[in-house]
C-alpha cells in the first residue's frame, strides 16, 4: 500500500542543556519585565494622533517592558516549537511561581524598618511596590495567554509536522496575545483609572495591536532560533530522522 504520509508533529527531550538554557532565559526576560513595566512611557505623541471610533490615540501609552515583553513569547514558541507543550507548562509554570515569589519579597522587603541612613525607601516602594490588583492581572494574563500561544502552536504542528511554520507563529501569537491583553486590562482596568467601555476598548485594542505588531516584526528571528536549536539538538535531529523513517516504511 502507497500513499502520501503526513509529517509527524517530533519534539526534543527535556534533558539537554539548551532547555534549561532557554528555560532560565524566559523565567529571566519575565522577571525583568515585572520591574521595567513600572514605568509608563509614551512613544510617538509628536505625530500619532488617530480618531477611530472608540480608538482614541495621541501617542503610544504603553510600559517599560514593552519591548521586552514580547520576547517571552517569541522564547515561548522557540520551546513550543522545539520541545512540545509539557516542557513549555513546565517553563510557564516556573515562571509563576518566580515571579510569585519575587512580589512577596519585594513586599516584605518594602515592609521592613527602613534604617534611618536610608534614602531610598519610597523610591523603592514606587518601583518595586506590589499593586494587587495589577499582580492579579498580570499573573492571570500571562497564564492565559503563554497556555494558549503553546497550546495553539504544538496543536498546529501536530497537524502540519514540520511545514508552515509561519502560520504556527501567527496563529499562536494572536490567540496567545489577545487573551493576554483582555485578561490583564479587564482586571487592571479599574486600577488605572478606565471607567467607561469606550476607554477599556481602546486599551484593550492598542495593547494587543501594539504587542501583536511587535512579535510579527521580530517573527525573522525567532525563524532563525528555531532553526538553529533543531540543527543543534541531538534528541530533535533523532526524532526527525525516526519519524521520516516511519513514514519511509510506510510507504
Amino acid at each position: 500500500m502507497t500513499g502520501k504520509v503526513r509529517d509527524r508533529a517530533v519534539f526534543a527531550t527535556v534533558s539537554s542543556p539548551y532547555y534549561a538554557y532557554l528555560l532560565a532565559l524566559f523565567v529571566g526576560v519575565m522577571l525583568i519585565s515585572n520591574i521595567t513595566a513600572t514605568k509608563g512611557v509614551v512613544l510617538f505623541d509628536d505625530w500619532l494622533h488617530l480618531s477611530l471610533g472608540p480608538i482614541q490615540l495621541d501617542g503610544l501609552v504603553t510600559d517599560g517592558a514593552f519591548y521586552l515583553f514580547p520576547l517571552a513569547y517569541v522564547l515561548g514558541d522557540v520551546i513550543s516549537e522545539v520541545y512540545g507543550f509539557r516542557a513549555m507548562r513546565r517553563a510557564i509554570l516556573t515562571g509563576f511561581v518566580v515571579s510569585l515569589l519575587a512580589s512577596i519579597c519585594f513586599w516584605l522587603t518594602i515592609e521592613l524598618p527602613a534604617a534611618e541612613f536610608y534614602e531610598g525607601q519610597e523610591a523603592f516602594r514606587t518601583v518595586a511596590g506590589v499593586v494587587p490588583q495589577f499582580l492579579l492581572a498580570g499573573l492571570a494574563g500571562y497564564l492565559a495567554g503563554e497556555f494558549l500561544n503553546s497550546l495553539v502552536l504544538v496543536k498546529m504542528k501536530e497537524r502540519a509536522g514540520e511545514r508552515h511554520l509561519w502560520a504556527r507563529l501567527l496563529g499562536s501569537t494572536v490567540v496567545g496575545e489577545f487573551a493576554d491583553t483582555l485578561v490583564f486590562c479587564s482586571i487592571a482596568a479599574t486600577a488605572l483609572g478606565i471607567s467607561t467601555w469606550g476607554d477599556f476598548v481602546n486599551y484593550t485594542i492598542v495593547g494587543f495591536v501594539w504587542k501583536t505588531l511587535v512579535e510579527m516584526v521580530i517573527m525573522p528571528l525567532t525563524y532563525l532560533v528555531v532553526g538553529w536549536l533543531k540543527k543543534r539538538e541531538p534528541t530533535y535531529q533523532d526524532a526527525l530522522r525516526e519519524s521520516r523513517s516511519d513514514n519511509s516504511d510506510v510507504l
